[in-house]
């Protein structure tokens, strides 16, 4: 410890990690992790929601753009959507311009579920955010956004 350190509090981090915005973020990501849990909990319905939510907003989009859009590798897309097909929240069809791709399209029961995770999200954001006023939900989310770069919407 420094004279320009401040002592350690009792159960704190060490005041040099604190001050680290990588460290915060990674701590930041993993109560966010551990809240979504609790509302979204069955195993891999964050992807679920980030697939319906991209093919809500775009339409059919082929697999390959999905991915892209959603940072998501490939491979673990294919069995995530293939059970969403099975479920019927989804459906893939031949591209009609290039048949060597799928495009995938929500369905009605896609956009049903969606809404009803839509409902599951917002309690999970309101809950993660609880010790934010609304102004400092709106910066806080506007400043995440610049930093990875990932316009408004």
């Amino acid at each position: 410890m420094t004279e320009h350190e401040p002592a350690l509090q009792a159960g704190a981090p060490p005041a040099r990690l604190r001050r680290l915005t990588s460290w915060l973020l990674h701590h930041g990501a993993a109560r966010a992790n551990r809240v979504v849990g609790t509302y979204l909990d069955r195993p891999g319905d964050r992807m679920r929601y980030a697939i319906l939510a991209a093919l809500d907003e775009s339409g059919g989009i082929s697999q390959a753009e999905l991915c892209r859009r959603l940072g998501i590798d490939r491979g673990d897309a294919v069995t995530t959507l293939s059970g969403m097909e099975t479920d019927g929240l989804l459906r893939r069809e031949p591209d009609p311009v290039d048949r060597r791709r799928n495009v995938v399209h929500i369905t009605d029961a896609g956009t049903t579920r969606m809404r009803e995770m839509d409902t599951l999200v917002d309690a999970a954001q309101d809950e993660l955010l609880d010790r934010f006023t609304a102004a400092e939900r709106a910066q806080f989310t506007d400043l995440l956004r610049r930093l990875v770069n990932i316009p408004p919407p």
